[in-house]
């Protein structure tokens, strides 16, 4: 079992800078998780490079 990558994200509703946990031995995920802040829905799309360095699109979950 892999241990989790942490990634700094910007939230898309009140810009806080927050670090979210993700998975490396999944290659492409997309989920919904909460802002730590403000609790609003973030929809986060991750995609591992081939040196399987996590890369996470963070955009407001109703746009």
């Amino acid at each position: 079992m892999s241990a989790l990558d942490s990634v700094l994200i910007q939230c898309p509703y009140c810009w806080e800078t927050l670090e979210i946990s993700v998975d490396p031995s999944v290659r492409e995920q997309e989920y919904v998780e909460d802002c730590q802040v403000c609790c609003q829905p973030i929809l986060l799309k991750v995609q591992l490079d081939d040196d399987l360095t996590p890369h996470v699109d963070a955009c407001a979950e109703n746009s």
